[in-house]
C-alpha cells in the first residue's frame, strides 16, 4: 500500500481543495497518522482480533536520559463483542525490555498471568499507558507493533499508533482533521478491514486512562471515494465507535448522534472490496477497485470528554496475502 501514498497525498490535497469541509478555506498539512516507527511515546493504541485470528501485541520500553528507571505500565482492553467491556491490568518494565502479549493467553512481562482472560471471538482495542510519572522529565517512552494472523493464512502487521500528552500530530483529532487511505486489488485483494478507534480520556495530575463508552467516545464522518481518474463518489455518513450490529448500545448511540444511520467499530470499503467478516460498508453501491477514501469529520453532539481518533486499514486476498497500515491524517488550518 505504501508505494502509492505519495499519489494519495496529491489527490487528497486536490479533493480538499474542491470539496472543503464545512465550507472552510484553509491549507492542508498531511502526515502519517501517529505511527510509532520513528520515536517513543507515553501512550500507545492497538487493535486485536480473536475471531478465527490470533493477535500479538509487542511493547518496547526504553529511556534516553537517565539510566535504571523502571516503568509502570497500565494496559486497558476494550472488547467490542462484549458491549465494549473494559479489562485492565498493570505491568512493570525495566529499561530496554521488550515483551509480546499473546491476546489469547495474556501474561505479564515477567511471565506471570495477567488476570485477564478474553472470551472466544473477542476483538477490539488495546491501550498501553505510562502511569504518571517522571517520564516527561527524563525522556523515556515506548514503541510498539502488532501482528494479527488469520486462520485463512494471511497476516496483518503494523506499528501501534500513539497519543502524546504533549500535543501535536498524533495527539488526537480535532474538527479540522481529515483522514484518508488508499486501496487497490493488487495481489488479488478481495476483502478489507477498515478499523476506527475512538477514545475519550481522563487526564489528571495523578492518573491517565482511556474511556471507550460509545455515547462519549465516537466520531462521525462523511465518506467519499475518489477513483484514479480523480472522480469523486459521494458515500454515506458513518460513525466509528466501540459497538457492533449486535450491541445493546447501538440504538442509543444512533439516537444520540443523530447524524448517521450506521455505527460500528469496523467496515468494509465497498461492494468490490467488502468487509472480511461480512460487516457494514463505508460506501454501499460503489464498485471502485482502486483509489482512495476521504473521511471528513462531521460536527458532533456536545460531550464533556476530549475525543481522539485512530484508524487502520487492512487489505487481504482471503488466502495468503494481507497488508495493514494506518490512515493518513490531514490537518486543515482555517484561513
Amino acid at each position: 500500500m505504501k508505494n502509492i501514498k505519495i499519489i494519495s497525498v496529491f489527490l487528497l490535497l486536490l479533493a480538499i481543495t474542491f470539496f472543503p469541509a464545512q465550507s472552510k478555506a484553509g491549507t492542508a498539512t498531511p502526515f502519517n497518522a501517529s505511527g510509532t516507527d520513528s520515536s517513543a511515546f507515553d501512550s500507545l493504541i492497538y487493535f486485536f482480533d480473536l475471531r478465527d485470528r490470533e493477535t500479538f501485541i509487542q511493547l518496547t520500553y526504553f529511556e534516553e536520559v537517565i539510566q535504571g528507571i523502571s516503568a509502570n505500565i497500565h494496559i486497558q482492553i476494550f472488547d467490542v463483542s462484549n458491549n465494549c467491556n473494559e479489562n485492565n491490568f498493570f505491568d512493570v518494565y525495566t529499561p530496554n525490555d521488550t515483551h509480546v502479549y499473546n491476546m489469547r493467553d495474556i501474561q505479564t512481562n515477567d511471565g506471570s498471568p495477567s488476570g485477564v482472560v478474553l472470551p472466544e471471538g473477542a476483538y477490539g482495542i488495546v491501550t498501553i499507558i505510562f502511569e504518571p510519572v517522571i517520564n516527561a522529565q527524563v525522556g523515556i517512552g515506548m514503541i510498539g507493533n502488532m501482528r494479527v494472523l488469520d486462520n485463512n493464512g494471511y497476516e496483518y502487521r503494523t506499528n501501534a499508533q500513539y497519543f502524546s500528552r504533549a500535543g501535536g500530530p498524533g495527539s488526537g483529532s480535532s474538527p479540522e482533521d481529515f483522514y484518508s487511505f488508499n486501496f487497490n486489488q493488487e495481489a488479488g485483494v478481495t476483502l478489507s478491514d477498515v478499523i476506527g478507534i475512538t477514545l475519550s480520556s481522563t487526564d489528571t495530575e495523578n492518573s491517565f486512562e482511556y474511556l471507550a463508552d460509545p455515547l462519549t467516545a465516537f466520531n462521525t464522518f462523511d465518506i467519499d471515494i475518489i477513483d484514479n481518474n480523480e472522480v469523486p463518489f459521494s458515500c454515506r455518513d458513518i460513525i466509528f465507535a466501540c459497538v457492533n450490529q449486535d450491541s445493546v448500545l447501538l440504538e442509543p448511540l444512533l439516537e444520540f448522534a443523530g447524524t448517521a444511520s450506521v455505527a460500528d467499530f469496523e467496515y468494509g470499503i465497498n461492494n468490490v472490496i467488502p468487509h472480511s467478516k461480512g460487516g457494514e460498508l463505508l460506501c454501499p453501491g460503489n464498485v471502485t477497485g482502486e483509489g482512495f477514501v476521504i473521511l471528513r469529520p462531521e460536527l458532533q453532539p456536545t460531550t464533556e470528554s476530549f475525543r481522539s481518533f485512530y484508524g487502520f486499514v487492512g487489505l487481504n486476498n482471503g488466502n495468503g496475502r494481507g497488508s495493514l497500515d494506518s490512515f493518513w491524517q490531514f490537518f486543515v488550518q482555517p484561513t
